[in-house]
C-alpha cells in the first residue's frame, strides 16, 4: 500500500510542473510503436481477421456503468452473457456464465497472465474489487477461441488489458452512493511522460455494500500502481494490485419456500440457543491477494517483436462459520466426557478453513507481421502451490480442544502447467484469410494430505497432456464479414471433481469441439450480424445443481452433450444524439441419454443397505442453467454534455438440475436500468461528472441462481431447493472529479 500512496504523490507532485515539449510530442511515436496493446496482448487476443466469435468492451464503457459492481455485472449485456451476485447487488461475491458455461470453466486473463485458480478454476471476483477502474479494455471470445495462457475455455475466453499509462499528467476522484449503504471511493493519479521516458501511475478503492441479502455485507479495499519505462524500441513495465476483502457469507441461498414472504432471508450463520434463533456475527469470508506483474516488450526490426512478462500471485485467507451440533468425530477430536461420566458426541463450534496460495511463472510471446503474414509464437510455464488447512477455534463445551486453534487437517495441492503455441493468418487472397492455431498443454496435478472428512486422506497425482487444434477461413469485402472455423479443446477437472467425488465417481478430462460460423456487415449508420455455433462434447463437467459447504457449484461428467445456437446483434445511430445497440442468443442445450441418480434413505435419513441410490433414465434433458433465450437492449442519448442510457435484458428458464423439471427451476425475468449523467467543465477543474443510475427500474422479483438437493425418504421423493434473489429497485449516484 506504500507503494501506490508514493506513486500518487509523485503523480500529484509534476502535475502542474509537466509541460508538453516536442520530445514528448517525439515521444508518442515511441509509445505507438512499442503499446502494450501490440505487444503484451497481440498474442492472444482476436482481430478482425480472426474466425471466431468475440466482442469487446472500452474501459470508458465500463467506467460509466461503474458503481461498484464487479466486472461480472458490468458486461452482463454483452451477447450470451449472464450474471449471478450472492449479496443481490452485484458487489462481493459475483459471477457469470457465457453460453451456459459456469464460470470455472471460462478462461480468465489480465495482460496474458492467467487468472482462473488453479485448483478450483474460477476466479472470485470478491478479491478484484474496482478493477474496472484500471481496465483499458475486455474482449470476450465465445466458444473455444484462440489459444491462451492458463485452463482452456470451454465457453469463453475474457481477455482483460490494464490500462496504458497515460502521457499527460492527471488525477481523479470519484465517490458513489446509494441503496444498501453502498460507498465507493476511488482515487487516481498518473504523473504523464518523464523526461520522455517514464510514467507513474495508481489508484486506491474503497468499496462498502450491506447487501440485499440479510447481513451480507462486503468490505474491500484494492489497489493498482504500474511504473513504465520507454525506448525507441523497447518498454519495460512493473505493475501491482491486490485487494483485501471481509464478506459476510452469502452462500446458501433463499429456501424456495420462504421466497414469497421473506426474500431477503439468510441461513448461513444460522443457529439455535435456549431454543432462540440466533445468527452468528462472524460468519465471514476474508481474504488477502497481491499481484505482480513484470512486462518488457522488444521490437526487433519492421517484422518482429516480442514481449515476456514474469507473474506472481500470492493469496492467504479463510472463512469462518459456526457449526450446530458438530459431531467430534467429524473434527478428529475426542468425545466429551461430562462430570456425570456420559460421552458427549456433539458439540457446538466454530472453524477457520485456510487456504494460502502462491502462484507464479513466465508468459512469452513473438509477433511478426509482414505483407499477407502473422505469426505470433508463444509459450508460457507457470507452477502452483496451495495449502489447506483447517482449524477449530472455539467448541461450546469447555476443554474439549486439544490445544488453542486445534489443526484438524491440512493437504496441499500443487499444480504444474505449461503450453506453447503456435498462431498463423495468412491472406490468401484480397478477400479469404486462412487462420492455423496449433497449442500444446501439459498438466501435472497432485493432492497430498489429510482431508476434511473423519478418516479420510488425499493422494491424487494426475497428468495430462492436450493437443489444442483450431482453423478457420475469414472473408472481408466493403463492410462484409464472413467466417468459418473449427476447434479442438481439453479441459482437466478442479479440485472439487476429486475431492466433492461420489464414492464410484472418477472425473475425467472433458473435451469440446467446437463448430462457428459468421456473418457481419457494417454500414456508416447500422450493423447487423448473426453467428452460429454447434459445441459438441464429450464427458462435459456439467453443474449438477447440488453445492459445496462454501457454496462452490459442483459439476460432475455426462458422457454426450451439446450446445447449438445463434446470436444476432444489431445497432443503428438512429440520430445524431441517438443509438441503439442490440443482442439475442437463441440455443438449445442438451444432454443426450440422462440418468438421474438420487440417493435412497430411510425414515431416519440413512442410506438403504444395497439400495443407497436409486436410478431414473430421463432420455434427452436440458443442461442445468442454460437458458433458451438471452436478449439485451441498450439505447444511449448523448447531446452536449448531457447523456442517459435505457438498457433492458430477458433471460429465459434456467433448470437447477439436469432433469427438465419445472419445479426446480429458475423463471424467465426481464430487468431494465436507466443512467443520466450530466458534465461540468469548469474553469478549476478539468471536468464534474454527475450520474444516477437506477438499477432493476420496475422493481422486478427475479432470481439468478440457485442449488437443489434431491432424495428419496422413505419412498417419497424430497427436494430442497434454494434461490439467489436479487434486489429490487436501488440507485446509485456518483460525483467524478478529473483534474
Amino acid at each position: 500500500m506504500k507503494s501506490v500512496l508514493i506513486v500518487m504523490a509523485a503523480s500529484l507532485a509534476v502535475f502542474h510542473a509537466q509541460s508538453k515539449s516536442q520530445e514528448t510530442i517525439d515521444s508518442l511515436k515511441v509509445y505507438k510503436d512499442v503499446s502494450l496493446d501490440e505487444v503484451v496482448i497481440t498474442a492472444t487476443k482476436a482481430g478482425k481477421e480472426t474466425p471466431v466469435a468475440y466482442s469487446d468492451i472500452s474501459g470508458q464503457e465500463l467506467r460509466q456503468r461503474n458503481d461498484g459492481q464487479g466486472i461480472p455485472y458490468l458486461i452482463s449485456l454483452s451477447p450470451s452473457v449472464i450474471m449471478t451476485s450472492d449479496a443481490g447487488t452485484g458487489i462481493g461475491y459475483s459471477g457469470f456464465r457465457i453460453r451456459g458455461t459456469d464460470a470455472n470453466r471460462i478462461n480468465i486473463t489480465i495482460n496474458g497472465v492467467p487468472v482462473n485458480d488453479s485448483e478450483s478454476h474460477t476466479v472470485f471476483w470478491a478479491n478484484m474489487a474496482d478493477m474496472a477502474s484500471s481496465v483499458e479494455s475486455i474482449q470476450i471470445q465465445r466458444g473455444a477461441g484462440t489459444s491462451t495462457n492458463g485452463a482452456a475455455a470451454f465457453g469463453a475466453t475474457v481477455a482483460m488489458q490494464t490500462e496504458k499509462p497515460s502521457l499527460q499528467p492527471y488525477g481523479e476522484y470519484s465517490i458513489s452512493a446509494g441503496s444498501f449503504g453502498t460507498l465507493k471511493h476511488t482515487v487516481k493519479g498518473g504523473t504523464g511522460l518523464l523526461y520522455d521516458h517514464f510514467a507513474f501511475d495508481a489508484r486506491y478503492s474503497n468499496i462498502r455494500s450491506d447487501g440485499f441479502i440479510d447481513r451480507a455485507f462486503a468490505r474491500m479495499g484494492s489497489y493498482y500502481a504500474s511504473a513504465a519505462f520507454y525506448a525507441d524500441n523497447t518498454l519495460i513495465k512493473f505493475q501491482a494490485f491486490g485487494n483485501s476483502e471481509t464478506t459476510y457469507q452469502a452462500w446458501n441461498g433463499v429456501p424456495s419456500y420462504l421466497l414469497n414472504t421473506d426474500r431477503t432471508y439468510n441461513p448461513c450463520g444460522e443457529y439455535e440457543e435456549d431454543g432462540v434463533k440466533k445468527f452468528y456475527s462472524n460468519q465471514t469470508d476474508n481474504y488477502w491477494q497481491h499481484n505482480y506483474h513484470l512486462m518488457a516488450s522488444q521490437r526487433l526490426g519492421d517484422y518482429w517483436n516480442m514481449n515476456l512478462t514474469l507473474h506472481y500471485t500470492d493469496g492467504n485467507g479463510y472463512y469462518e462459520d459456526y457449526k450446530s451440533n458438530a459431531k467430534y468425530a467429524s473434527y478428529k477430536l475426542p468425545e466429551y466426557i461430562d462430570p456425570e461420566g456420559n460421552t458427549v458426541k456433539k458439540t457446538d463450534l466454530v472453524r477457520r478453513k485456510w487456504l494460502d496460495n502462491n502462484f507464479y511463472g513466465a508468459v512469452f510471446s513473438a509477433n511478426y507481421q509482414r505483407r499477407n503474414t502473422r505469426l505470433a509464437l508463444g509459450t508460457a510455464v507457470n507452477n502452483y502451490t496451495g495449502d489447506h488447512f483447517g482449524r477449530v477455534i472455539w467448541t461450546k463445551k469447555a476443554n474439549s480442544l486439544p490445544q488453542p486453534d486445534y489443526e484438524y487437517y491440512r493437504n496441499t495441492g500443487k499444480k504444474l502447467d505449461y503450453n506453447v503455441y503456435a498462431k498463423l493468418t495468412q491472406h490468401l487472397s484480397r478477400l479469404f484469410t486462412g487462420y492455423l492455431d496449433m497449442q500444446y498443454r501439459g498438466i501435472h496435478y497432485t493432492i497430498k494430505g489429510s482431508d476434511d472428512k473423519a478418516g479420510e486422506g488425499l493422494d491424487i497425482n494426475k497428468n495430462w497432456n492436450f493437443f489444442n487444434p483450431k482453423a478457420g477461413v475469414n472473408f472481408q469485402h466493403k463492410g462484409h464479414n464472413a467466417f468459418a472455423s473449427f476447434s479442438v479443446a481439453h479441459r482437466e477437472p478442479n479440485r472439487d471433481n476429486f475431492t466433492e467425488a461420489g464414492p464410484n465417481e472418477r472425473p475425467a478430462h472433458e473435451t469440446l469441439y467446437d463448430y462457428e460460423a459468421g456473418y457481419s456487415f457494417t454500414h456508416s449508420r447500422f450493423h447487423i450480424g448473426a453467428n452460429l455455433y454447434f459445441m459438441d462434447y464429450n464427458n462435459q463437467l456439467i453443474l449438477t445443481g447440488k453445492i459445496s459447504e462454501i457454496g462452490e457449484a459442483l459439476t460432475s461428467n455426462i458422457k454426450d452433450s451439446y450446445r447449438m445456437g445463434i446470436e444476432l446483434t444489431a445497432g443503428a445511430i438512429i440520430t445524431k444524439w441517438l443509438r441503439w445497440n442490440g443482442n439475442v442468443t437463441l440455443s438449445q442445450n442438451k444432454i443426450k441419454h440422462f440418468t438421474e441418480t438420487v440417493s435412497n434413505l430411510d425414515s431416519n435419513e440413512n442410506p438403504i443397505p444395497g439400495k443407497e441410490e436409486v436410478s431414473f433414465y430421463l432420455g434427452t434433458t436440458n443442461i442445468a442453467f442454460s437458458p433458451g433465450i438471452i436478449a439485451n437492449s441498450m439505447f444511449d442519448f448523448n447531446l452536449k454534455n448531457f447523456s442517459a442510457s435505457f438498457n433492458s435484458q430477458f433471460v429465459g428458464r434456467q433448470y437447477l438440475d439436469n432433469t427438465s423439471c419445472k419445479s426446480r427451476s429458475i423463471d424467465p425475468y426481464f430487468i431494465n436500468s436507466l443512467r443520466v449523467g450530466y458534465i461540468i467543465n469548469p474553469k478549476f477543474l478539468k471536468e464534474i461528472g454527475l450520474d444516477v443510475s437506477i438499477n432493476n427500474l420496475f422493481n422486478t422479483k427475479y432470481e439468478t441462481n440457485g442449488n437443489v438437493y434431491s432424495s428419496i425418504i422413505d419412498g417419497e421423493r424430497q427436494d430442497y431447493a434454494s434461490y439467489f434473489t436479487q434486489a429490487g429497485t436501488n440507485v446509485m449516484a456518483r460525483v467524478t472529479l478529473k483534474f
